[in-house]
């Protein structure tokens, strides 16, 4: 399956099947929260919310390519990835595009 970021693919004619998405909400617990908490006191990289954030991200990246797959899709173009908070120390990555087919 390919995934991409432009609205079309080169030397390919496409035939748009739709909106698709794939969303997650991760959040970490109790302990890492309150490191986190303790480091943005003194400023830096917060690795364990990084770390969460990118596996959300390929967690969504993954649903999204199944709905495609099931849609009988060749690719998704026009890919964004959007986050939101839920609450504290919880966030949801939404990745969408559309699937299309080769012609």
């Amino acid at each position: 399956m390919l995934v991409v970021t432009t609205e079309t693919i080169s030397g390919k004619n496409l035939e748009m099947l739709g909106l698709v998405a794939g969303n997650t909400v991760r959040s970490k617990n109790l302990v890492k929260d309150f490191g986190a908490g303790m480091k943005s006191i003194v400023g830096g990289e917060l690795g364990s919310y990084q770390k969460m954030l990118a596996e959300a991200r390929d967690i969504a990246l993954q649903r999204m390519v199944q709905q495609a797959q099931e849609m009988g899709a060749d690719a998704v173009v026009n890919v964004r990835f959007s986050s939101s908070a839920i609450m504290q120390g919880a966030a949801e990555i939404v990745a969408s595009g559309t699937a299309v087919k080769f012609v």
